[in-house]
């Protein structure tokens, strides 16, 4: 019996120094390759993922957010829009694509889609999505059409313009709006937008004559100047507030002789026109 045993215990010592030494070799190994940089191997489709995971450029940008809600813009248009008899296949294309709820305020971004006027900073308001397309077919734009827009707020009208003009000039009197909406007008690629801080009423004469001229704030009287840089041949919709307080959307066109012709189109209600406008009406502006 002691042979037998002492056969046993040494094959145990045996094996138990084998698997020592093999756990010693692991352990060199694995010390020996901290010790220097690994190669890092990445498969194709790996590298897309690391790229996504950068900071994103402008182009980015554009790209996530028109991709973003789809499905929510095509319903708008369909049940807001073309449901109310707008019709412009341009129009109704540019209402499907322009990001709405990137223009709005992140608190609000969920109501993005809905029929309804929302509230954006410094006290205005970004328009409901059937007059924002109401008043872009009233203005029968096309791919030569050069735009000066009175009231740029959250850059949302701007961008829906641009989509199917080929400039767009807006104006806003509030100064942060104006830098805000420049910007992300920018980051979107909106490269055809060109914005100005100032007042609209005088609207914007180096670039004059403009095809159309489209207002988003209320004012008491149609600005003069405004008029003046209209081009024979173009078309401008505002909103005017009358007697009351009441407002209506203002369709005017120029003929080519320079003759006007004015009708009431829509009661609504918007923000109201600030600067000069607010001021009495000089004698001497007809």
């Amino acid at each position: 019996m002691s042979i037998k045993y002492s056969a046993a215990r040494k094959k145990w010592i045996g094996a138990s120094v084998v698997f020592l030494i093999l756990i010693s070799l692991l352990v060199i190994t694995f010390v020996t390759n901290c010790d220097t940089e690994p190669e890092l191997i990445v498969a194709p489709h790996d590298r897309e993922v690391i790229a996504n995971q950068e900071p994103a450029e402008p182009n980015d940008i554009k790209q996530s957010v028109f991709t973003e809600r789809l499905e929510d813009r095509k319903e708008m248009v369909t049940r807001q829009i073309a449901a109310r008899d707008v019709n412009d296949m341009s129009v109704l294309a540019a209402m499907r694509k322009v990001p709405r709820h990137a223009f709005i305020p992140a608190g609000r971004r969920r109501y993005a889609y809905v029929d309804s006027a929302l509230p954006i900073e410094h006290g205005q308001t970004i328009s409901q999505p059937y007059i924002v397309a109401f008043m872009t077919e009233a203005l029968q734009l096309d791919p030569n059409s050069k735009v000066l827009e009175i009231g740029t707020g959250s850059g949302y009208q701007a961008a829906v313009c641009a989509e199917i003009a080929r400039e767009v000039y807006t104006i806003e009197i509030v100064e942060e709006l104006a830098a805000g909406a420049a910007k992300l007008l920018k980051e979107l690629g909106y490269d055809n937008v060109f914005v100005k801080a100032g007042d609209g009423f005088f609207g914007w004469p180096e670039h004059a004559p403009f095809d159309a001229v489209i207002g988003t704030a209320a004012a008491g009287r149609v600005p003069k100047p405004l008029l003046e840089q209209l081009k024979p041949g173009g078309r401008m919709i505002l909103p005017v507030e009358g007697r009351f307080g009441f407002q209506h959307l203002i369709l005017i066109t120029k003929d080519e002789k320079g003759n006007l012709q004015e009708r009431n189109v829509m009661p609504v209600r918007f923000v109201p026109m600030t600067g000069e406008v607010q001021k009495p009406e000089k004698k001497n502006e007809d």
